[in-house]
């Protein structure tokens, strides 16, 4: 790995803990507005990001979620599986607004793992959890586009790691 891209991905992951750490008491409830997931979206500008979003996600589990170790199996696994979705999709889908519109789609359909995370260990009904995890995770990730498609114009998230 490059160090442009270590670093990079290093600086991600802190960004994404910060931002996390900022909301930290509404990023862990069955209403997750949990605004570092517009992160997420680095994927559609290059599948490298994919790195410093997981490491965010693992060290903000680790360090704000009271669930304990299982959130880290479900969080993680919950990023990493949908970020690699959206980066396989990249082949079939290839405008930029419909690739983030993708990304958010396949986010708020997923947060079904983190529901059933939360039905085991707290006992949550499933089908509302998801529900509003799905609803809340819609919300961060629509925001998100306009956000980060700004970023872009002045950051250039292609040329950066």
């Amino acid at each position: 790995m490059k160090v442009k891209t270590m670093a990079t991905s290093g600086i991600i992951a802190a960004l994404y803990v910060a931002v996390t750490f900022l909301i930290a008491p509404f990023g862990f409830t069955n209403i997750q507005f949990r605004l570092s997931e517009m992160f997420n979206h680095l994927v559609v500008f290059n599948k490298k990001y994919i790195i410093g979003v997981v490491l965010g996600v693992f060290v903000a589990n680790m360090l704000f979620s009271d669930l304990g170790p299982i959130d880290l199996v479900f969080g993680v696994g919950h990023s990493l599986l949908t970020l690699s979705i959206t980066i396989l999709s990249a082949k079939w889908i290839k405008g930029l607004y419909q690739r983030m519109f993708f990304n958010t789609l396949i986010f708020t359909f997923t947060m079904f793992i983190i529901a059933w995370e939360l039905n085991i260990v707290m006992g949550w009904p499933f089908l509302l959890t998801w529900f509003f995890l799905a609803v809340s995770e819609f919300v961060v990730m629509a925001i998100g586009i306009p956000v980060m498609v700004a970023l872009n114009k002045r950051l250039q998230f292609e040329k950066l790691i």
